[in-house]
Formats: C-alpha cells, structure tokens, sequence
C-alpha cells in the first residue's frame, strides 16, 4: 500500500553545545521541548575515547526520553580521500571505521559524512577524489553492517569543490552506491542526510538551484535532514525565531506540504529532521547565555508547523 503519510521525528545536532553546555543540559532541553532524537555530531576526543563513554552518553540520554538515533560529523574532518594526499586518506580510513565502531556501540540507525571537498587550486581531480571516496564507502558498508548499523548517509553540499551538489551529481552518486549495496551481500544501503537550507549558487551569487528543488529531488534517497534557515543566495545559516524567519528563504510551511506531498516517495517511514545550528557565538558571555533561548525558539517554531511523532 502506499504510503500517504511519514511519521516526522523533531530531534537536534549536537553541534552547539560543543566546548560550552554538557550532554545532560541539551537533554534535559531537548525533553522539555518535545524533541525526541538526538544526531550525534562529531569532535577531536570522539575518536580517542572508548566506546564505553558514548554507551554512558547514551543511557544518560534514554534516561530522559531521548534516542541518539544517528551520527553525523561536524567539521568536514573525514573528506582526506577527496584530495589524493595517502597520508590524510589513510587518516580518513581509520577515523571513520572508529566511528563505525562507536555507532554500533551504542546502536545508532545511521552514520555518515560530507564527502569531503577537492582543493580550489586543483579543480581537475575532482573526478579521482569522488571515486576514491565512494570506493571507501563501499568498504565501509560492509564493516556498518556487522556492526548493526542500518545504513551510511552523505550530505549534499552547496559548492562544487564539495560533491554532490548538481542533482545530476546527486543522482549519479546514488546510482553507484545504490547499485553496490544491492548487489553485494552485506553491504548496508546509502542514503541522503538532506539540508532544507542548501542550494546551489554559482561564482557570480546567481542561484542556479534553489534549496527546494534540490530537497525535493534528493527525497527518493533521503532518511534523514536538517532544520536549518538561510538567506537567499545560501551564505549564512541560522534558526527560526520571529526574526530570523522574515528574513530567511526557508517557508516552514511549504516545507511541511513538501514532505506531506512526497511521502511516498521517501524509502523510510520514520524520517527525522534534526534541528543543525552553530548557535551564538561561540566563547563569549554576552552569547554563550543565549543558547537555551536560541534553541528553544527555533524548536518550538518547528513544532508550530509539523505534527511530530513522539
């Protein structure tokens, strides 16, 4: 039967509280706000720590009704593959079997990255990155899958140093991938890890393709995004406060009549959109204060327009 609805999870990136608010206090906030998942974003000690650590990160959270349903990275930090140097992919490698080991650890649905992003000054090896990324990621399927995790996820960008942008390119990736996760036993599927607030803008600030069309064309392959406003040519991002949304690009509303309208289309039926935002700037009195307020209002926005599922 097909689908005429998908069950819509409000959960939030961890990336904001990096170096300035505990695990324990976005919980408690993302409890009393009504957000059920949290996507766990990377930082430096993540991949030193034992896993034992993130298994306690993770009962602390179930503990007040959270879920850390996925892993995403933060900082563009496993994109070593992309530039051809061996010393950084190799760098690549490892870090991202270590986190593949800290998500089957603590039992997250989904695990993923940018792919990384080839030099400005050496545009033409652009072609070689990508396939050596997606030849890592095929690797990478395998080891997910015996350790639990559901399926790997990549992020389509805004810039073309950064594949896949161009939804030609987000298709032609999907296809490769898609074709080797299904014709080898093992290997966990791909998705998209989607951003409502990306589009493409070309070197002149003209928009080539508006974050819309792009959202909607990465449906088919999509099990999870990101909440997260924008200005009209993609340069700043930022939440979804009274302010903020006059003067962002992204219409709430119409993002709701897109998902509704296309929830057949999506190969899951839990779909989770994470709330991703920097926050207030970062190390300062005047603004490390305000970021309860800033999440807050931004998720009591999204709860206005969405009917989440607990």
């Amino acid at each position: 039967m097909e689908r005429t609805i998908v069950n819509l999870l409000l959960g939030v990136k961890s990336d904001p509280i990096e170096y300035r608010y505990s695990y324990e206090w976005l919980f408690d906030l993302m409890a009393e706000s009504g957000a059920t998942c949290l996507q766990l974003g990377s930082f430096m000690e993540m991949y030193l720590l034992d896993v034992d650590w993130f298994v306690r990160l993770r009962e602390k959270a179930e503990a007040r009704g959270i879920r850390i349903k996925s892993m995403f990275t933060s900082h563009r930090e496993l994109g070593g593959l992309m530039c051809g140097d061996p010393d950084l992919g190799g760098i690549t490698v490892r870090n991202y079997r270590r986190l593949i080991d800290i998500a089957g650890a603590i039992g997250v649905d989904f695990l993923g990255s940018s792919l990384g992003a080839v030099y400005g000054d050496r545009r033409e090896e652009k072609a070689s990155g990508l396939r050596r990324t997606l030849d890592h990621l095929k690797e990478m399927s395998h080891i997910a899958g015996e350790k639990g995790v559901k399926a790997l996820t990549i992020e389509p960008m805004s810039c073309l140093a950064e594949p896949p942008t161009l939804p030609e390119e987000c298709r032609a990736v999907m296809e490769d991938l898609g074709a080797y996760s299904r014709s080898h036993a093992g290997a966990v599927p791909f998705y998209f890890c989607s951003d409502i607030s990306h589009g493409y803008a070309d070197a002149g600030g003209r928009v080539v393709h508006d974050n819309f069309s792009l959202f909607e064309g990465q449906i088919p392959h999509m099990c999870e995004f990101h909440f997260k406003n924008t200005d009209a040519i993609f340069n700043s991002t930022f939440g979804f406060s009274a302010e903020e949304r006059q003067r962002g690009i992204v219409d709430l509303a119409r993002l709701r009549r897109l998902i509704e309208s296309n929830a057949a289309r999506f190969p899951v039926s839990d779909l989770a959109g994470y709330l991703e935002l920097g926050g207030p700037k970062f190390g300062r009195d005047y603004s490390d204060s305000r970021l309860g307020e800033v999440l807050r209002t931004s998720l009591a926005a999204l709860r206005e327009y969405f009917d989440f599922s607990a």
